[in-house]
């Protein structure tokens, strides 16, 4: 059974499974190995953020995730309460609300930024549908049940040792390059990858139940509650209920997930029905009818590996960086790596591209994910602010039930606290309206080549995106029409292949990218826009966003991504073009 292939991906979940699509896509054998028997049995991560859908659709899976999950108004707010049931004084009371994820009003400004929306479909769906792709895809080179026993490499390729658990045999697999997706649970530990950031802050609980919640549930929109309890201590006696699905996406969502945090002394055992216990005094419906599927255990931390690359390895998704669920930049920033690292391997694996283009995935995705973390975890120290605006004491039960009575008070001195808690309130919207995180990171270095040009100053709080062609950013959206046709301009980036945005000068740059490509083997697709048989700039969104002159030309990546740009026509467009296409490859 002994395999030989190009590429060993090692775990079967979002990443890897995704990876092996974008692989298969590309033309590139591969080889995923999951050690469970199937994908997984609680929800995790929910959200797929705007930049996951824009390359789900550039691999033609966007219409597949649209049709299972949710739509942008059900997933359109944030809710902060005291509880979802009960009827006493301060029952059922709204502390605060933020839009969220391009819903509400946040809508307009998303839409001008992309040409997906963001939407629901936690990953105990979504798995299942990159399987089933997957396989479709590449046949036969998804294997769960198979775990990675022991590792070796060398300057040609890497050995790995898998056991095949429903057969009790071990093989080997020679691989040119291994991918380690497997949420840091054994390549990163063989290895002994060292990662920076703190471990273990907090404990967290996961309860994945159904119940009939519609008769509690008044906001259809509300795709998170926040709640925090009057008779508690605070976020120790808080929680957050979750919709999860699979066929509803309102308040008769069949499944949920309750998510609480565990003060640091709690002896609470994870059991079915302690957790159940806790959510009903949490919820205040204490003859709630519950089924539970799953409970699970997490610790929060914010860590990212300090090398993503080791020798022939690279560390992909939770592999690399894990983090708190906040702004839900953990599956959507795996993804954006797979994204990155497929068509580079791509690339050197066909001679096309040489090892430094390979070593630029570090030098992109590492800077992403400690930033990541570090946001994270600024997104989850601040809920803490609100405690402090309501006047939580902790321990002190009496004083924290005066603290809110004080709150929802119609005094002078009421009006006052929920002025302050307003403003709290706002600071958090570094979890929901984290746009420019979500869609507005770019790489200093790597495969692009700098201009010396200054990009556009980033939001601190991340809720405002500001385009640019600047390389190493993400190509802007605009809006673009022929034939009776209407795209975002990442539907005009292949997978695999480089685009070439020109103006008037097209004839002359289109000659060049057809000389370069064919010399470096590779796929340039030159996209003419405001020429008379080139693509109409619907909206005037891409003469705003460009900012290069009308007879220069922006250089996008296969991952949508601007690797080089010509304020204006050089002399020779194809020297141009070929010198940095030859840099970007790493060639030279």
């Amino acid at each position: 059974m002994d395999i030989e292939v190009p590429v060993l991906i090692v775990g079967g979940g979002g990443c890897g499974l995704l990876l092996a699509i974008f692989l298969a896509d590309l033309g590139v054998r591969a080889l995923c190995i999951e050690r469970n028997p199937s994908t997984t049995d609680l929800p995790r991560a929910h959200i797929l953020n705007q930049r996951t859908l824009e390359i789900f659709g550039q691999h033609r899976l966007a219409d597949a995730v649209y049709a299972e999950g949710s739509t942008l108004e059900q997933m359109a707010r944030i809710s902060f309460r005291t509880s979802l049931g009960g009827d006493g004084p301060l029952d059922r009371r709204r502390i605060g609300d933020l839009d969220g994820y391009g819903g509400g009003d946040l809508q307009e400004r998303y839409a001008a930024d992309s040409g997906y929306r963001a939407t629901n479909l936690p990953q105990i769906q979504l798995e299942p549908l990159l399987r089933r792709t997957a396989e479709a895809r590449a046949p036969g080179t998804v294997r769960f049940g198979h775990e990675l026993v022991r590792l070796a490499q060398d300057d040609a390729a890497v050995t790995a040792w898998v056991e095949d658990h429903s057969r009790g045999a071990q093989y080997k697999v020679r691989a040119r390059y291994l991918v380690a997706a497997d949420g840091g649970k054994t390549v990163g530990r063989m290895l002994e990858v060292p990662f920076d950031g703190p471990r273990k802050i907090r404990r967290m609980v996961n309860a994945f139940f159904s119940a009939d919640l519609s008769r509690w549930v008044d906001d259809d929109r509300v795709l998170l509650f926040y709640f925090i309890s009057p008779d508690a201590h605070g976020a120790w006696g808080g929680g957050g209920l979750l919709k999860a699905g699979p066929t509803r996406w309102d308040r008769y969502s069949e499944s949920w997930v309750f998510m609480r945090e565990l003060h640091p002394d709690d002896p609470e055992e994870v059991d079915e029905a302690g957790v159940v216990q806790r959510m009903r005094e949490i919820l205040r419906i204490p003859d709630l009818a519950v089924r539970v599927h799953k409970i699970g255990r997490w610790d929060v931390e914010g860590l990212a590996a300090r090398r993503y690359r080791a020798g022939r390895v690279f560390l992909a998704g939770d592999a690399a960086h894990r983090h708190p669920p906040v702004s839900a930049l953990g599956l959507n920033t795996a993804f954006g790596d797979a994204h990155n690292l497929a068509w580079k391997l791509a690339l050197a694996l066909s001679g096309r591209g040489g090892d430094r283009l390979l070593e630029s995935y570090h030098a992109e995705r590492q800077p992403v994910g400690a930033r990541v973390a570090e946001w994270a975890l600024n997104g989850f120290r601040v809920r803490s602010l609100i405690d402090a605006a309501i006047g939580i004491e902790p321990g002190r039960r009496e004083a924290t039930r005066a603290a809110f009575e004080g709150l929802f008070a119609d005094t002078p001195g009421g009006a006052t606290r929920r002025a302050i808690l307003a403003e709290v309130m706002q600071i958090q919207r570094i979890g929901p309206q984290a746009h420019d995180m979500e869609i507005g990171y770019a790489y200093d270095a790597g495969a692009l080549i700098p201009d010396g040009r200054a990009r556009p100053e980033r939001d601190p709080m991340a809720s405002i995106h500001r385009p640019t062609t600047s390389p190493g950013a993400r190509l802007p959206h605009a809006l673009l029409a022929r034939d009776g046709r209407r795209v975002s301009t990442h539907d005009l980036v292949a997978p695999g292949g480089f685009a070439l945005f020109t103006g008037p000068a097209a004839a002359s740059w289109a000659s060049a990218a057809t000389r370069v490509a064919k010399r470096l083997r590779v796929r340039i697709d030159c996209v003419e826009v405001g020429t008379p048989s080139g693509w109409r700039d619907v909206t005037g969104a891409w003469a705003a966003r460009r900012e290069v002159g009308g007879d220069g030309a922006v250089l996008v990546r296969p991952d949508g991504h601007v690797a080089w740009r010509a304020f204006e026509r050089p002399p020779d467009c194809g020297d141009a073009l070929g010198a940095a296409l030859e840099q970007i490859l790493g060639l030279r």
